[in-house]
């Protein structure tokens, strides 16, 4: 490896989860299209192979950087911005989970191979379950290392924006890849810390971005964090066996409202120069398209059904456009640089 290969590694940026988050979501949105709207299998497969690779590459990178260079990351993780991105990783884990479900079929035909189809269901040896019990592990970690540190550090106002989302509100998506596969009332757990610091950190972020001073250009692009809790909020809501009742209808609405209002602000977003957080834009879109199509499945009203192919098509474009530009970028040398 040369000199000017490992000076990029130690610039490798923990937010290059947000990829994983990323292509995970899309691939998300073509399992549940072809559930749902009839599409072809072959589009969710073929995601489901790139993700996997794309996952084990970030992590895998990762990982060498953390033995080859400690310092830097120990520097990331005591980071006010970059430690909220360190729940990417968890959350990363998690849609994986979701993702597997698919293939747990397949594995519990191996398991009565190696003769333990007698384990309690809850309990099988899969990979969805594996990935969402360490997800689910990492993901608590992360919350209670977030907040002890907001609470033990004094916090810039400045330094608040929409990626404090993250590891809190990441808590959400756990009963969503958990459903099924343990108890709902430990879910529930996980989807009231979530919600209720969803309600908290939003009013701590509007104060800040009507009242002082404008975000730094690059974490425009985190805007879009907003749709996330309130369309994966009613995912999980009805996950856990909940009907898509009064208070589903509200946090769609909400994820709708936040949605739209960002397309209304389109000006902000297509003049700014392309950073990794470029990805902030791709996991909420794909997140709203599910709930559109987790509505449609329930009310079979033509308006979700509209909902469901607008954002399943304005997703798979934004997400083809965010690659093209990490691409372009990556050849170019600018990514993995010191700011």
């Amino acid at each position: 490896m040369t000199e000017n290969s490992h000076n990029r590694l130690k610039f490798f940026p923990i937010m290059m989860f947000a990829t994983v988050m990323g292509l995970s979501g899309l691939t998300i949105v073509y399992q549940k299209a072809h559930e749902i709207l009839g599409f072809s299998k072959i589009y969710g497969n073929i995601l489901v192979i790139i993700v996997s690779l794309l996952f084990l590459f970030v992590l895998i990178t990762y990982i060498y950087k953390f033995f080859k260079f400690p310092q830097a990351v120990k520097k990331e993780f005591a980071h006010p911005i970059r430690i909220n991105f360190f729940a990417a990783i968890s959350i990363s884990f998690i849609l994986l989970s979701i993702i597997y479900r698919d293939l747990d079929s397949t594995i519990s035909y191996f398991s009565q191979l190696l003769g333990l189809d007698n384990i309690q269901p809850t309990f099988k040896l899969t990979a969805s379950y594996s990935y969402w019990l360490f997800g689910t592990v990492v993901q608590t970690f992360f919350t209670f290392y977030t907040l002890s540190f907001w609470i033990n550090h004094n916090q810039e106002i400045h330094h608040s924006n929409p990626a404090w989302l993250i590891p809190i509100v990441g808590n959400v998506l756990v009963p969503v890849a958990g459903a099924g596969l343990v108890d709902t009332y430990i879910l529930m757990f996980y989807f009231s810390v979530g919600m209720f610091f969803w309600l908290i950190l939003s009013a701590i972020l509007f104060n800040r971005i009507i009242f002082h001073d404008q975000m730094a250009q690059k974490f425009i692009p985190t805007l879009f964090i907003l749709i996330a809790p309130p369309a994966i909020g009613v995912i999980a809501y009805i996950k856990m066996g909940g009907s898509f009742d009064i208070f589903a209808q509200i946090l769609y609405n909400l994820a709708i409202f936040f949605t739209l209002l960002l397309a209304f602000m389109y000006k902000n977003f297509i003049k700014i120069k392309f950073f990794i957080s470029w990805w902030a834009f791709t996991f909420p879109l794909a997140a709203v398209t599910i709930a559109s199509l987790l509505a449609f499945k329930i009310t079979h009203l033509a308006l979700y059904k509209f909902f469901s192919y607008l954002f399943l098509y304005t997703t798979t474009i934004v997400v083809l456009i965010v690659i093209y530009q990490t691409i372009k970028n990556i050849k170019a040398k600018t990514i993995c640089q010191p700011e």
